[in-house]
């Protein structure tokens, strides 16, 4: 072959491999593309607390499904839908989503090719025409009140070796940028709620009752093994329990360690009660009402009504008596097995496993007022007088009525404050079944052989 001939054979062979890699190249973004850069993502979007619904759509690659979660504000509240509208502690958190939103530029471009979408992980979780289980993004979604987008974006993988930079891509469009991002994204059922079940503090326990026992559940016969009934002195570090043997005490440590576990008890999971039952809850003092549909409700979870009308559970309860008059009761019920939300929201299947890789438990929770635990009443004015008089034309009399007038009211703020709060919490309470961890469970879940051990020599 001549050295013409050859020399445009290789030429051909060239041309070839440099259409072969401009046909096989990813795409190049053009200078256009750079027009946007620097400005933010919904220019129109400028007042965060117009957000009134978030949504947040993971994807889970092991069912091959989308999980949506949802925070929404709606007759004058805040509730999470997918979990029965359990109330949400939202405003702040959703407030600071759209803060985030709304200051989220475009900091550059990476890439207008839709191939290279999964490496980036901006695949719409909710694309169903894509086959590919990897590469789905977190699809965030804000609206206002009248449901209207307000911002909406597909949030991808993080850039490798850069802080709070990620790949982010707009639903309608194949271009994935560089932003950098500082948004708090939990998707967790624990983080949107009021982490603070019973709103007490250890140091306003003063008594606590741990009634053991079970229940024959055919019957309603009551089997009372124990009731262990702690009080706290004056020292609150010195409690002493009912039918002590001679050189036993209460263990401080273990005392400790349950004051911490009520003071810091959470829950995983919620189920409505049904509503009648609900309004019956509601009304303690009016007696309950109950139907045959609530008794099913109630004793598919572990709780039941023994022949003398009382409300006991399978697991045994403990109460709670607060300084200010408020009665906590902590009933136990059956085991919840599964995890996730599976265990936060629930199916009818997940309600109806007996088996499973966790093991949690249901808790019917009430409050009511009590001020038998309070100091006594003081004894009030002979007159009130005084109430008439200018304080310089007071008599000895006045003054003492005064003193007692003033000693009186101190004393009835403090009790209705007290009723105030339990009628409050008993009205958050009434509507749920809670479901707790096993290992809150067990840390409260005590007896007499738990607390009570003999003196230290």
């Amino acid at each position: 072959m001549s050295e013409a001939r050859k020399t445009a054979a290789y030429g051909g062979v060239a041309v070839a491999l440099l259409l072969t890699a401009v046909a096989t190249a990813p795409e190049r973004v053009t200078p256009d593309a750079f027009l946007d850069q620097g400005e933010t993502f919904f220019p129109d979007f400028a007042d965060p607390n117009a957000a009134t619904t978030l949504e947040v759509i993971d994807f889970d690659e092991e069912t091959a499904t989308a999980r949506p979660f949802q925070v929404m504000f709606r007759d004058g509240r805040w509730t999470i839908p997918s979990h029965h509208d359990y109330p949400a502690d939202g405003e702040d958190r959703l407030a600071r989503t759209a803060a985030g939103l709304i200051g989220t530029v475009r900091d550059d471009v990476r890439s207008d090719n839709v191939a290279d979408h999964e490496e980036l992980g901006v695949i719409d979780p909710l694309d169903e025409t894509v086959s590919t289980l990897t590469g789905r993004g977190q699809r965030i979604t804000l609206r206002d009140a009248g449901g209207n987008v307000l911002a909406d974006m597909i949030v991808g993988h993080a850039v490798e070796g850069r802080d709070n930079l990620r790949f982010v891509r707009l639903p309608d469009q194949n271009r994935v940028y560089v932003s950098r991002m500082d948004l708090d994204l939990s998707t967790r059922f624990a983080d949107w709620i009021e982490p603070d079940l019973l709103e007490v503090t250890r140091d306003e326990v003063r008594q606590l009752t741990v009634r053991d026992y079970s229940i024959d559940e055919r019957t309603g016969i009551l089997d009372n093994r124990d009731t262990l009934i702690l009080d706290r002195g004056d020292d609150p570090n010195a409690w002493s329990a009912n039918r002590m043997a001679a050189g036993e005490e209460v263990d401080s440590t273990a005392m400790s360690n349950l004051l911490g576990a009520i003071d810091t008890l959470s829950i995983v999971g919620v189920r409505p009660k049904p509503e009648g039952l609900s309004d019956s809850l509601t009304r303690l003092d009016a007696g309950l009402s109950i139907t045959q549909a609530d008794l099913l409700s109630l004793r598919s979870r572990g709780y039941f009504f023994t022949g003398g009308g009382e409300l006991v559970s399978n697991e045994g309860e403990l109460e709670v008596r607060t300084d200010d008059g408020v009665v906590y009761v902590l009933r136990f019920g059956e085991v919840l097995f599964g995890d996730g939300e599976a265990v936060s929201a629930g199916t009818e299947a997940s309600d109806d496993a007996d088996s499973g890789p966790g093991e949690n438990r249901y808790l019917f929770l009430t409050a009511s007022f009590d001020d038998a635990g309070l100091p006594p009443a003081p004894q009030r004015p002979s007159n009130t007088e005084f109430m008439d008089k200018d304080e310089a034309d007071w008599s000895d009399e006045d003054r003492s009525n005064k003193e007692l007038q003033d000693a009186w009211d101190a004393w009835e703020v403090d009790v209705e404050a007290g009723r105030q709060r339990a009628e409050a919490l008993n009205g958050r309470f009434a509507d749920w079944y809670y479901v707790i961890s096993s290992d809150s469970y067990e840390r409260i879940r005590l007896t007499r052989s738990d607390l009570v051990q003999p003196e230290e020599s």
